[in-house]
């Protein structure tokens, strides 16, 4: 028989990683938010809704929900293509390959700004190629979304690549024995297990396209109600010492990204009950 001494596992107890993590949870979440609500003490609700009713806060906050949701539902196709061929393939360069993939987390978002606006520029290397056309990448609502596929696709290589690890070859091999296309046996037997980490994905770098300021900042242009995104009109209004009205811009976001996020852990619950 098993005594208390003979039990104790190798992390400790129950109250000191509870405390240690309500501890980290207050120094990095919740005591900067408290502040942010703190900082909102001299916002009247009227100021507030005139803020968050200005057209041009509302046509910052389409810019950049719109691209960050483009960008996480592009970013999850090939995000699934790229764990795909890491996982499924072996070929020269393989390693350097998948260190790549991480790239834009070491990378700063700076310099991924400024990389992102000389390449898709009018006179850039890929810029000028749609310019006849009558395409303009930079300084454009297609730019941001480039500049926000760049920053999301780790996320969801990350989140399907262990997954795909993971996953019995012989259920694949079973099912074409059985006389399954690729295309069936891909939609049936691989496609519900990568759905939940295909959503995990996107609302991680969709939450990430959001908030994102650096790498968006130059590619952008900043035309008020046309390319300028909310994290910019944030930093307008604190360089002008409008701090209620930063302020307002800001819990507006925060409440906007939380219900968005509520909206799509929830789906990501159902499609977990639905594939068990």
């Amino acid at each position: 028989m098993q005594t208390g001494a003979t039990k104790r596992g190798v992390l400790p107890g129950f109250g000191l990683t509870m405390g240690y993590s309500v501890l980290y949870l207050s120094l990095v979440v919740l005591i900067p938010l408290s502040a942010l609500l703190l900082n909102s003490t001299g916002l009247t609700w009227e100021k507030f809704w005139d803020v968050a009713t200005d057209p041009r806060v509302l046509a910052s906050y389409r810019v950049s929900l719109l691209t960050a949701a483009v960008a996480g539902l592009i970013d999850m196709v090939l995000g699934l293509l790229l764990a795909w061929v890491l996982v499924r393939y072996d070929f020269p360069g393989k390693r350097l390959f998948d260190a790549m993939i991480d790239l834009p987390f070491a990378l700063p978002t700076a310099v991924a700004g400024v990389s992102l606006t000389a390449i898709y520029s009018q006179n850039g290397w890929i810029g000028s190629l749609f310019e006849p056309l009558g395409i303009r990448l930079a300084f454009s609502p297609i730019g941001i979304t480039l500049a926000l596929m760049f920053i999301g696709i780790p996320f969801v290589v990350r989140t399907v690549q262990p997954v795909l690890q993971d996953l019995d070859a012989e259920v694949e091999e079973a099912a074409a024995t059985l006389g399954a296309s690729r295309l069936r046996t891909f939609r049936s037997v691989v496609l519900p297990e990568l759905l939940p980490p295909l959503l995990t994905g996107f609302a991680l770098a969709f939450s990430r396209g959001i908030g994102e300021y650096g790498s968006v900042v130059f590619i952008s242009g900043n035309m008020p109600m046309k390319t300028e995104i909310a994290p910019l009109l944030i930093m307008s209004k604190l360089e002008q010492f409008d701090y209620a009205g930063a302020t307002a811009v800001a819990l507006l976001l925060l409440l906007i990204s939380f219900v968005l996020m509520l909206l799509i852990n929830t789906l990501q619950r159902r499609v977990r009950k639905t594939a068990r």
